[in-house]
């Protein structure tokens, strides 16, 4: 090892590389049938909308847009996103609003804001593997919460915050990643009053709420939050494009502050450009019909592969069935290996993500993750007949 490795720092010892992201290289190929990453569908992207509002943005604001701006975003995106937060049942003003790179800004500096080397973080077992990333690199741990299909199970929670003191609770209740679960309305409001009694800090991470498909809307958890423990992220890199890097978090005053302090310390401030080009695009276009075509082309892909996979996968395997977002998991019988599988898949140019990465600790051997946003009908249906052949096979 040479003199500059041995200077890395600790953290990265316990980190791991992510598997989606090597999975990804792959799937870049065309001719790969790819249920992997997270991707919404780019012929979906209102690429004319968003271009108008760049011409608008720079004709009317050019200078402003191309200039240093506020840390804590722009007042009139703050101000839009204060609205719809009002419309889903949170009350908030733009002043609790912080603009971010992404929602996965959120968490990052939510972390930094909250979390010491060893400290531990609450999570839903399988969880987002970013978010696991995300607090590897301040050095946390994770204690696992027990879910079912209902989410993560609150009456689990009192002796888990006895037992291990936690800094953070992270859920994502809309349609999690990785399994497209849902938790119920009961259940967000059981959470918000133990995260009350027990004055523990809860990150709602809500990037898919509004792609709902079936089913009827649940109000965030924040909503049921009248002690500030709940921070409620979200983001626009599912409604408008990833892309433009734009997402915010709702936060009370004596987090927010720091939040800010840690913002302007990573990176000044989220694009002005980006940010004002998401403003005139939501201001000048009718944000609502594009979502509802995002929800009908989703939903679609989403019954066929459901029908897919009742159709030709072998006995012992069963999935999840999501109301929304982008994901679908995958349970094999105890004797699954799904790395073995996903080899043998791409060698049969079809990928999914296996559940491993998802776990905070040891888990997922015979689970895995697929998506359904990114593929066209007939990619979804020749995907899980290769798929199916490949579980059939052993």
């Amino acid at each position: 090892m040479s003199a500059v490795h041995s200077e890395f720092a600790h953290r990265l010892a316990q980190m791991r590389p992510s598997t989606i992201r090597e999975i990804l290289k792959v799937t870049a190929q065309p001719e790969i049938i790819s249920f992997a990453g997270g991707l919404p569908a780019p012929e979906l992207f209102p690429i004319a909308e968003v271009q108008a509002a760049a011409d608008v943005v720079l004709s009317r604001d050019g200078r402003a847009a191309l200039q240093y701006g506020p840390s804590e975003g722009v007042a009139g995106l703050r101000e839009w996103i204060a609205q719809e937060m009002r419309a889903r049942g949170i009350q908030a003003g733009a002043d609790d609003v912080l603009v971010t790179n992404g929602s996965q800004q959120v968490l990052d500096l939510v972390g930094k804001v909250f979390l010491n080397p060893g400290d531990v973080v609450l999570t839903e077992n399988p969880t987002y593997l970013a978010a696991i990333q995300s607090f590897q690199t301040l050095e946390a741990k994770f204690v696992p919460v027990p879910t079912d299909e209902e989410g993560l199970i609150p009456e689990a929670l009192p002796d888990l915050i006895k037992t291990h003191r936690p800094k953070l609770l992270y859920t994502i209740p809309n349609f999690q990643n990785p399994t497209g679960i849902t938790l119920s309305a009961s259940r967000r409001a059981a959470l918000a009053k133990i995260a009350a009694a027990h004055s523990l800090t809860v990150i709602e991470d809500d990037p898919y709420g509004k792609l709902r498909y079936r089913g009827t809307e649940v109000p965030p958890v924040k909503h049921w939050d009248e002690a500030g423990c709940v921070l409620y992220a979200s983001t626009f890199s599912k409604t408008v494009a990833p892309g433009l890097r734009i997402g915010w978090v709702v936060a009370p005053p004596e987090v927010f502050s720091r939040m800010l302090i840690l913002k302007q310390a990573a990176d000044l401030h989220t694009s002005s450009f980006d940010q004002r080009v998401v403003h005139a695009y939501l201001t000048t276009n009718n944000p609502a019909e594009h979502l509802e075509k995002i929800r009908a082309v989703y939903g679609e892909r989403l019954g066929i592969l459901q029908e897919a996979l009742g159709a030709a996968m072998p006995a012992g395997y069963h999935w999840t069935k999501p109301e929304g977002g982008m994901f679908l998991w995958v349970t094999g019988p105890e004797s699954l290996d799904a790395m073995n599988l996903l080899q043998r898949c791409i060698a049969e140019k079809v990928a999914f993500v296996p559940g491993r990465d998802f776990f905070p600790a040891d888990g997922g051997k015979n689970h895995f993750r697929l998506n359904f946003s990114n593929s066209t009908p007939e990619r979804i249906r020749e995907g899980v007949r290769r798929l199916a052949a490949l579980c059939r096979a052993g």
